[in-house]
């Protein structure tokens, strides 16, 4: 096959595609959009006029132990986590299951706020339609399928591109009218250059962006990471019964010097988050995180025994190449790898990507429409 033909097919493929997938595809760039900050508008939404302060100087904050059964008695209610975010004058937030969390002072247990339902709920709907077009119940897997089919798509459509985007003809003149805005442009030459220079500046991360999506949407994209890194993908866990309800108001003891410990694992930390053990005496799990949340290589584990010795500690330079890769791939999706930088440049390219789509939309409509008049037009004699 010729160059030309080879194009030929790689246009009409490139074409097929993107009218077939743009729909989700543009749902998809736009919840992105909406989805770029949300760790830290969520956070800033929970604890806006929340004062954690000490009532009084020179006073000590509770011990976990203490500031967790209070605040049970105070609900009625069993906790299942807890997290400690920096700063002398910041509240605890106490977990209730997934949905359910109080904000209280370390220093008095006294329950401040339970967080902001609007911005959880925002958010909630749009990651649902993110992730399965806001399917419910059954259909949710049929919109999950849905989604990481044009996921797939996507990113055939923006390697297809990158070969299309090359200028025929290698001069100053015509790179440049695919790679800069052009002013005074309307219509048909105006998507154009939209189109090329968008897709020509978001390229290399919209790749990025689109295979480690496909990765999450995908277990035989998932087994592939660990395969390229020379290790065997790891064995999907099972389903199994679910884990029994704590007694209520059974909170597990030694808290506080475990929680001393895990501090001295890490102790730049920014946030310290622990799932509550089910059992009075079993081993806690602290999780350790020194950036936003979403950088891996700023994050560690440390498993503390009753008796406040680290049975384990795992960190991101701990874990197999595999695992590591697979995990800088999960937060390269959303940019968090790189923190709010990445955050930013992930949110320009769904931006972008929502720009790509309705440009080559119009781009191919208009095309249609002039085959049609050359169809309906009298043969000229």
């Amino acid at each position: 096959m010729s160059v030309r033909l080879f194009r030929r097919f790689l246009f009409w493929t490139h074409l097929v595609i993107g009218l077939a997938a743009g729909a989700l595809v543009f749902i998809m760039a736009v919840t992105g959009v909406l989805l770029t900050y949300q760790k830290q508008m969520t956070v800033w939404a929970d604890l806006r006029g929340l004062d954690g302060a000490p009532p009084a100087a020179g006073l000590l904050a509770l011990p976990a132990d203490t500031l967790l059964s209070r605040v049970a008695a105070s609900r009625q209610a069993t906790p299942t986590a807890i997290v400690w975010r920096e700063g002398a004058n910041t509240p605890v937030e106490v977990q209730f299951g997934r949905e359910s969390r109080v904000f209280a002072n370390a220093y008095t247990a006294e329950e401040l706020g339970t967080g902001s339902a609007t911005m959880r709920g925002f958010f909630r709907q749009v990651t649902d339609w993110h992730r399965w077009l806001a399917a419910k119940g059954d259909t949710r897997d049929l919109g999950r399928a849905a989604t990481g089919a044009a996921n797939l798509a996507f990113l055939l459509i923006v390697l297809s591109g990158m070969w299309l985007w090359w200028p025929r003809n290698l001069t100053w003149a015509s790179v440049r009218s695919v790679t800069w805005f052009r002013r005074g442009l309307s219509g048909k030459a105006r998507d154009f250059n939209w189109h090329n220079v968008i897709g020509f500046w978001s390229a290399i991360p919209l790749v990025i962006v689109v295979a480690s999506g496909v990765v999450i949407s995908y277990p035989w994209a998932s087994a592939l990471v660990f395969r390229v890194a020379g290790e065997a993908p790891p064995a999907r866990a099972a389903a199994g019964p679910a884990a029994p309800d704590r007694p209520a108001g059974a909170i597990p003891g030694a808290l506080q010097p475990r929680l001393a410990v895990a501090k001295a694992q890490m102790p730049n930390w920014r946030t310290i988050s622990l799932t509550l053990p089910t059992k009075p005496h079993a081993d806690a799990s602290f999780a350790l995180d020194r950036g936003m949340g979403g950088e891996p290589h700023k994050r560690a584990t440390a498993v503390i025994t009753t008796e406040g010795q680290v049975s384990e500690l795992q960190s991101f330079a701990s874990q197999s190449p595999g695992r590591r890769l697979r995990s800088i791939l999960r937060f390269a999706h959303t940019g968090e790898v790189l923190g709010v930088f990445g955050q930013t440049l992930a949110g320009l390219i769904s931006l972008g990507s929502a720009v790509l789509v309705v440009t080559g939309i119009t781009l191919s409509l208009r095309r249609l429409r002039a085959w049609l008049r050359r169809r309906s037009s009298p043969a000229l004699l």
